[in-house]
Order: structure tokens, then sequence, then C-alpha cells
């Protein structure tokens, strides 16, 4: 999947999840869902193998769970940059959930690009 691909679905996957779940995740406009994508992929590709690198053992331990916490604080660093008020979660946990929800939707769509290649 290129990058502007990932970027959209990410972007219509905040505007799905703040209609789908009003009082857990807070989008503005779709211009601050687009904003919120570009500043997460930025935070994915900075901050986050960091993150990794340093939570290895508690990674392993948890038998990879802890990624998700991970993935969740990219979430909030996120909604820390873009601001709380237009772009947010209601707590840790909302976040949490968000993340579990967007790595389904990525996997899944990364599994039908790579379906909708080895056919050609």
């Amino acid at each position: 999947m290129t990058y502007f691909q990932r970027l959209l679905v990410n972007t219509l996957t905040f505007i799905a999840l703040a209609v789908l779940l009003p009082g857990m995740v807070h989008v503005s406009s779709w211009l601050m869902a687009l904003i919120a994508s570009f500043v997460l992929s930025i935070l994915n590709g900075f901050v986050k193998p960091i993150l990794s690198l340093l939570s290895l053992p508690l990674t392993f331990l948890t038998l990879g769970l802890f990624s998700f916490v991970i993935n969740a604080a990219m979430l909030k660093l996120t909604s820390t940059f873009v601001g709380e008020m237009n772009f947010g979660f209601s707590s840790f946990g909302a976040a949490i959930m968000v993340a579990v929800i967007m790595s389904l939707v990525n996997m899944i769509v990364t599994e039908h690009n790579m379906q909708k290649y080895q056919d050609q």
C-alpha cells in the first residue's frame, strides 16, 4: 500500500470512528482527520521505532499486545499535536480501542491490495 493510500485509509477510519463512536472519538472536520493522519504518519516514522525498541521486553512478555498500547500512545500524541479541540479521544482506553480497530482496518486493506497485485 502506498503512502497516500494509507493516509486516505487512516483519514476515512478516523472519520468513520468519530461517527460510530461519538462519545469516544472526536474529529472536528475531514481536514482535521487528514492532518491527524499526516501527523500520525510522521510520528510513526520517527517516534514509534524508538518506543518499540525501548519496550521490546514488555512487548515480548505480553506476546505482542503491548504494541497496541504503543499505537494508542502515538494516537494520543497525535491528538496533542493536532489539538484536543480538533481531534481527540475521551480516554486512553478509547485510544487503545481505536488503535486496535485501525490495525485491523489497515491489515484488511493491505491484504486486499496484496491479493490484487498478485492476481496481475
